[in-house]
């Protein structure tokens, strides 16, 4: 008859859990070390704490910041400027309409909060649009508007357009006209670069659009009759069109990964951005197989994601670390990857996460 022999975990080595003392908690760091030691979502985030901390102080791994989701609608802009500003990041790529609704902050507008006495077509009629709990105002990105035609009268509507490029105008123009702190302004002063994937998938790329059918109209073409069917007019405007080309962009981030000895990346939600950061791996790879380069594929040591959307339902914004390195853009962790998925609304854990990492700068600054 067999007879189990009980092990007590400690002779296989196994970790020892703490009970999380609040007594013991003097700062944010220290919460996020001892959570580590607790369980569920707790030891998620103190993982992830421990992992963002290792990426954010290696001196030779560049860390891009990944963001989707209505981040700066929900009040997280200076948290992205501070990690800018800290740096902690080197690369960003966004949404643009992250972006765009970031930027109302930057010339002073603000947003509210949604009140459900109010009905969505009444938010309309009064020129509020509505982000789940939070209104922003259509008056808000008119001023933005105006920021990017500021910006664009340095530009042509003819010479090559990026994201990345005008990102850095805008933040150039945030810098030199308004005092406060502003994503793309702190991005533009570190030189940091703003990757947008799906720039017209935002109100920057509505505005750039217009503004390149506006520009020649400007310059002595004449207006669409408004005789014509709206296809007629549509067709007549597609004459002028922004030389907007992705590729620029795609180019340019990829230089930026092949330049990195180590690579970390941190995620807040999913979506292109997180995709669209992920895929140089694969573009090298492909790029070796077809035109016989020998370039080393730039895979990720670090990850740290934060998303609620579970990976069961077989969504981008869901899909984990360990599917990437089946894809080759993640570097195993049995080869020294390290990665951690807090499942977890960013706007709960992301400040703590915050706050603990600049506890820790603090904390190895010599006191005065």
């Amino acid at each position: 008859m067999h007879t189990r022999q009980f092990h007590d975990g400690k002779q296989d080595g196994l970790e020892p859990l703490e009970s999380l003392d609040p007594l013991a908690v003097n700062s944010f760091s220290d919460l996020l070390e001892a959570m580590k030691k607790t369980a569920f979502g707790g030891r998620r985030l103190g993982e992830a704490f421990d992992i963002l901390t290792n990426m954010i102080e290696d001196p030779d791994c560049k860390v891009v910041l990944t963001l989707s989701g209505a981040m700066t609608i929900a009040k997280m802009g200076k948290i992205i400027s501070t990690m800018i500003d800290q740096g902690m990041v080197q690369a960003v790529v966004s949404t643009g309409a992250l972006m765009a609704h970031g930027m109302s902050e930057a010339v002073g507008a603000t947003h509210y909060k949604y009140q459900p006495t109010m009905s969505d077509p009444e938010l309309y009629e009064k020129g509020y649009n509505r982000v789940y709990d939070t209104l922003e105002m259509e008056l808000n990105l008119n001023h933005v508007e105006e920021v990017v035609g500021e910006t664009l009268k340095r530009l042509s509507p003819d010479e090559p357009l990026s994201s990345e490029r005008l990102n850095r105008e805008l933040g150039q123009t945030l810098a030199e006209q308004f005092e406060g702190p502003a994503i793309l302004k702190s991005a533009y002063e570190k030189g940091v670069p703003v990757y947008i994937p799906a720039f017209t998938d935002s109100e920057l790329g509505l505005d750039v659009s217009i503004w390149a059918m506006a520009e020649h109209y400007r310059k002595g073409h004449e207006l669409p009759s408004e005789k014509g069917t709206p296809l007629d007019i549509w067709t007549q405007l597609q004459q002028y069109r922004p030389t907007f080309n992705p590729f620029l962009d795609l180019n340019s981030y990829t230089e930026q990964l092949l330049s990195a000895k180590r690579l970390g990346i941190f995620t807040i939600g999913g979506g292109v951005p997180r995709n669209w950061a992920q895929q140089t791996p694969p573009y090298i790879e492909i790029l070796n197989v077809r035109l016989g380069t020998n370039l080393k594929p730039p895979r990720f040591h670090y990850g740290v994601r934060i998303c609620p959307e579970p990976d069961y339902w077989g969504g981008l914004s869901g899909c984990t670390y360990q599917e990437g390195v089946s894809w080759g853009k993640f570097v195993p962790q049995h080869e020294g990857g390290q990665f951690s998925e807090v499942l977890s609304d960013a706007t709960v854990v992301w400040p703590i996460l915050m706050m603990g990492l600049l506890d820790r700068i603090s904390k190895k600054q010599p006191h005065a």
